[in-house]
């Protein structure tokens, strides 16, 4: 029943052009190093709709600075609600080069805040994808199956096999509906008429190889994880074999062992436990491949899709010159 409500708590998200705006404003003044940039989400839940009406950012602190960032949020939230603006905590937003995102952090950051406020959300930006004419901005949580698995903290290969846990069942995408108000929308009309659109517009420009190589040396580095976790699973298997066998052995042992002493007249020896002296070998997380697998999916098809985008082009532009 708990796993129900929680499926069908949040269908739909819908955030105010705004909020947007901010959010894109926060990365390009924020994203000059290799650290994400990071922000907290605000709004109100409305039957099966989240809409988010606020946000503000986290500030960029040093890794030997005490900052506190709970009590940062606290105040911002209490100052936001003394002047009559909306201050629920729904979600937090993250910006992301070529939707690299799927790791350990962004799992516990994620299941940190849907397991205090069950209908939050993450945001996804993806600051270079806007910057070539494309809004690249989705909304992911956690699945049920998911929350459930990671609040046991079993990932061993047999509960994952249990549950049935793949890599597409990590997080579920939710439908974002960008808002505005009848006076921007008439503000867009004005500027639209102000600043047309020009004549000369690069629709068929061809020059993104550059980025379509970097999604695909991402997705190498995807993949080399995904083996260096296979190797990491063989590896405990070979262990795990090699000390079955072992522990075997040493039965069958003191087993010949008894039986010559019977025959001599002398007492046996005392049967030992053998899973004392052959400790478990310990089996490496399942989740952190998971994690892997799901990202080189992602990487897929981002490439799937800007290829297709991009042969497009090429198609047209080879058209337009054949009939030239």
């Amino acid at each position: 029943m708990e796993a129900n409500s929680q499926e069908t708590s949040v269908k739909n998200i819908q955030i105010d052009g705004l909020v947007v705006l901010r959010i894109i404003k926060h990365c390009e003044e924020d994203s000059g190093g290799p650290e994400l940039v990071q922000g907290v989400l605000l709004g109100l839940v409305v039957g099966d709709t989240l809409e988010i009406t606020n946000c503000f950012p986290f500030p960029r602190t040093n890794e030997t600075s005490d900052f506190d960032e709970v009590q940062y949020q606290m105040d911002m939230m209490r100052s936001l609600r003394h002047v009559n603006i909306d201050h629920l905590h729904v979600g937090w937003y993250q910006s992301s080069n070529h939707g690299n995102f799927i790791n350990r952090a962004f799992l516990d950051s994620q299941f940190s805040y849907q397991s205090a406020i069950e209908e939050s959300i993450v945001l996804i930006f993806d600051p270079i994808k806007t910057s070539q004419g494309y809004l690249s901005l989705k909304a992911y949580r956690l699945t049920p199956k998911m929350m459930e698995m990671y609040k046991a903290k079993h990932f061993s290969y047999e509960s994952v096999k249990k549950e049935g846990l793949a890599f597409n069942d990590i997080y579920e995408e939710v439908p974002i509906r960008v808002k505005n108000s009848p006076l921007i929308n008439m503000l867009l009309l004005k500027l639209k008429k102000e600043n047309p659109i020009p004549e000369k517009v690069e629709y068929l420009n061809l020059s993104h190889s550059s980025s379509l190589e970097r999604q695909l040396h991402l997705m190498m580095s995807s993949v080399d994880e995904v083996t260096q976790e296979g190797g990491k699973f063989v590896q405990y298997q070979r262990s795990a074999a090699k000390q079955h066998q072992n522990k075997l052995l040493h039965v069958q042992r003191r087993q010949t062992e008894n039986a010559a002493r019977t025959q001599r007249g002398e007492p046996p020896l005392p049967e030992e436990d053998a899973s004392k002296l052959f400790k478990p070998v310990p089996q490496p997380p399942r989740i952190d491949a998971l994690l892997a697998a799901g990202q080189v999916s992602a990487y897929c098809d981002k490439v799937c899709h800007y290829s297709s985008q991009t042969l497009g082009r090429i198609f047209m532009a080879q058209a337009l010159d054949n009939k030239d």
